[in-house]
């Protein structure tokens, strides 16, 4: 029980350090998709990571975390705000869904780290259990999720069988922590203001009933000859 409720006390921990990240306030929506956007363009630059233009042309969908913060010494913390975007029936990159990740551990681990972080998602069926499934994800959601390479947590696979391939540009040192059952929760607030009312994750990323222009310069990132 002791360690249930620092984890969780970490998952608080993680998403004060995403909402603090830029200053006092939470990033608008907006400025989120142009961190968004740059994170994209620093992976796709990345000549060590050939793999992640490869999967990003064959994705289903992908997640975006551009400032994805760890933290922890004895109990871990990592978390941050981001984006999902799925592909319509034609193929086309859709618009983004607005999510916040965190996640919890408890052992040997100390330092600190901040990742821009992307996450290929390779299935619809992992689109979809990420709309499904607010809160826990991972094997609870029926999705297996793990780093390609270098990655978030140092691995040196690379992890073909995964539903959800992560990629990172890290810096700083840390050791110790997973996503496996992190804490994916959407972004209400995010939606509705940059969407309107009633926008949801379904709506955005299964029926694709929502546009904004200021995405589009994300959506053409996307793409990959």
């Amino acid at each position: 029980m002791k360690s249930l409720r620092a984890i969780g006390a970490s998952i608080a921990v993680a998403l004060t350090l995403s909402a603090c990240a830029s200053g006092p306030s939470v990033p608008e929506p907006q400025a989120l998709v142009g961190d968004a956007l740059k994170t994209i363009e620093i992976l796709k630059a990345r000549e060590d990571l050939p793999e992640f233009r490869a999967m990003l042309k064959r994705a289903h969908g992908v997640m975006i975390f551009p400032a994805l913060y760890k933290i922890g010494f004895i109990i871990g913390a990592e978390g941050g705000n981001g984006v999902v975007l799925s592909r319509d029936a034609s193929g086309k990159w859709g618009y983004p869904a607005f999510y916040a990740i965190a996640a919890g551990s408890v052992g040997l681990q100390a330092g600190g780290q901040m990742a821009h972080a992307a996450f290929i998602i390779r299935s619809e069926g992992a689109v979809k259990a990420i709309i499904d499934h607010q809160g826990k994800f991972g094997a609870d959601a029926g999705v297996s999720i793990g780093p390609y390479g270098s990655g978030l947590e140092g691995s040196v696979t690379t992890n073909l069988s995964l539903d959800v391939v992560a990629f990172s540009d890290v810096r700083g040192l840390f050791g110790g922590a997973s996503l496996e059952g992190a804490a994916v929760v959407r972004r209400n607030d995010y939606n509705a203001a940059y969407y309107g009312k009633g926008a949801t994750p379904q709506s955005i990323l299964i029926d694709h009933a929502h546009r904004n222009q200021g995405a589009d310069r994300l959506r053409a990132a996307l793409k990959v000859p």
